[in-house]
């Protein structure tokens, strides 16, 4: 009967030490896969941050160069019939204000394509081309091109699309993260 308690001890031990090893392999598992878990969550809103203020600060940029636009057409409205040689002064202070939010605008589109995905890299690189026409019907203007304050006023619309879909696309990858 000793013999008999002894192989039951010695069971009761083994079973108690292998149910530990399982728990401590399946603790160890639990652990590694949490720390996993929280990593990719800690990765994904992490980039989700970094495209949020890289979208945002191009929005903002895209909008700072909007304003001299809209400048350039108060310059011409208030015209009336023709530019003077102060209107013209007025346009060549603002086509330097122009390259200097350009500039900016297209240093925010390489963050923006550093960033992601390619669609709205892409976008934002359409809201940047969508600015020429404006700096060349400004020129024009400067040159004394009379047909130059039409096509600058068309220029409007294209860049006001482009912008919007650069925006659209911007929420919708923010909001799929």
């Amino acid at each position: 009967m000793a013999d008999d308690a002894f192989w039951i001890a010695a069971l009761t031990a083994g079973t108690a030490v292998v149910a530990s090893w399982v728990t401590s392999r399946g603790t160890a598992r639990a652990a590694r896969i949490q720390a996993d878990t929280t990593t990719g969550a800690q990765r994904v809103e992490r980039l989700r941050e970094a495209r949020r203020a890289a979208y945002a600060d191009f929005i903002e940029q895209a909008q700072r160069l909007s304003d001299v636009h809209w400048k350039v057409s108060d310059v011409v409205r208030a015209a009336d019939g023709g530019l003077g040689p102060r209107q013209v002064e007025e346009l060549r202070a603002l086509r330097d204000r122009q390259r200097e939010e350009y500039a900016a605008l297209r240093h925010r589109t390489w963050i923006v394509s550093l960033e992601g995905p390619d669609e709205v890299a892409e976008l934002a690189n359409a809201v940047r081309r969508s600015t020429s026409p404006f700096h060349k019907a400004m020129e024009a203007m400067i040159e004394g091109d009379a047909d130059a304050v039409a096509r600058f006023d068309a220029c409007y619309r294209p860049f006001w699309q482009a912008l919007k879909d650069f925006i659209k696309a911007s929420r919708d990858t923010l909001h799929a993260m």
